[in-house]
């Protein structure tokens, strides 16, 4: 059944495990209701064996599974990681390293950006994944077999991708440009939830220093609220009803009840004065201290066209690169670019410099010129030569 249930069998398949060079590894999890994700199985794959782990079997020990994923000898195979890792940084501290995630792999291989397992699983390993079992409850059990054999076929696919991927990558000499990555996914504090730095998802939505300085303490509120009452966070309040209350900052229970998409009956509970008590703190904030506001990041007059530009020349050089355009710059990258030469963007830094940031500069400086040739957008560079003294001669 391929099914691991017990310490006994769980301890000796990790042993297993850590004789070989690399292991691929995935995750099934559920966190609809809640705000932490409950694993449920764990699937991982040798080029001996492949196996699931029922992580809700009653009294199973996971420690060696997460000696495995701490053992730096064996490197741990994954598809866009960071919800897998994010479950066993919060349940054992341990983020799994070494690391190669197959996604970014391959938005570095050339298979466009962020592209889906399954496309990868029919373009590397010519097979059509069966998805039926892809919504099941992992938490329900018995597991059926189908479950199982839909689980462990996911990291089956995966050991075969990464070496296809391996191979790609040293042919191409890019193998340090994914290591660089790696170093973000291997970091713990890539996994770490700090309530202050909520509001950064909903930074858009502020568009006046008093309503950002409200709308950060609201934020930082529901998100101590959601992680100790372990909910998603719109069980507290939405999205929506968060921002309603940091424009309006109400001062008062009836003004809080007054405002058309909050609860009705939450004004006078616990939680309505911990909501005004944020807004206090968020309108005596100093606005000095606040983050600048995305109308405050304008470039210069003119900046718009450079951006532009950038946008062609980051799609020339992904065309010509074969890298995804992700991978190199954000759309914010190349604004901050097109506002500052020194920019401490990635793009200005390391392989992405090379690939496309010392472009972007010299395009900027009138050094690159964008044209299009047989329908294809190519780069000219513009070199000024020195005059020579029988130049300067003709010239008279």
């Amino acid at each position: 059944m391929n099914l691991i249930a017990t310490n006994d069998e769980l301890a000796a398949a990790c042993e297993r495990f850590a004789r070989h060079p690399f292991v691929a590894v995935d995750t099934e999890f559920h966190r609809e209701t809640t705000f932490w994700p409950i694993l449920c199985v764990v699937q991982v794959a040798s080029d001996d064996e492949a196996l699931a782990i029922d992580a809700l079997a009653e009294g199973l020990d996971l420690r060696p599974l997460f000696a495995l994923m701490a053992d730096e000898n064996v490197v741990k195979v994954f598809h866009a990681a960071r919800q897998d890792v994010e479950i066993f940084w919060k349940l054992a501290g341990v983020v799994p390293k070494p690391m190669f995630d197959t996604q970014v792999a391959a938005m570095v291989c050339g298979y466009g950006d962020q592209v889906s397992y399954s496309e990868l699983v029919n373009s590397i390993c010519h097979v059509a994944i069966d998805k039926s079992s892809r919504f099941t409850d992992w938490a329900r059990r018995p597991l059926a077999q189908a479950q199982i054999d839909y689980a462990i076929g996911d990291v089956t696919h995966l050991r075969d991708i990464y070496r296809a991927l391996l191979v790609k990558l040293g042919k191409s000499g890019r193998l340090s440009w994914l290591e660089d990555e790696m170093k973000i996914l291997t970091s713990a504090s890539t996994y770490e939830q700090h309530p202050e730095n909520a509001w950064e998802r909903l930074k858009n939505r502020a568009r006046k220093p008093r309503d950002l300085a409200v709308l950060m303490e609201l934020a930082a509120w529901r998100e101590k609220e959601a992680q100790t009452r372990d909910v998603p966070r719109s069980r507290v309040l939405k999205d929506d009803i968060l921002v309603e209350i940091a424009l309006a900052a109400p001062r008062s229970a009836e003004a809080l009840a007054n405002l058309r998409a909050f609860p009705r009956g939450m004004e006078r509970a616990k939680a309505g004065a911990e909501i005004l008590n944020a807004v206090e703190q968020g309108l005596a904030r100093d606005p000095k201290s606040l983050p600048r506001l995305e109308k405050d990041k304008r470039g210069p007059p003119g900046s718009a066209a450079t951006v532009e530009l950038l946008k062609v020349l980051l799609r020339q050089v992904c065309d010509q690169s074969g890298v995804a355009g992700k991978m190199i710059a954000t759309v914010d990258d190349l604004e901050m670019i097109a506002a500052d030469d020194r920019a401490d963007v990635p793009a200005l830094h390391g392989w992405r410099r090379t690939l496309f940031g010392a472009r972007a500069l010299e395009l900027k400086r009138g050094r690159l010129a964008l044209t299009v040739e047989n329908g294809k957008v190519v780069t000219l560079e513009w070199r000024e030569a020195e005059e020579t003294p029988a130049a300067k001669a003709a010239g008279n």
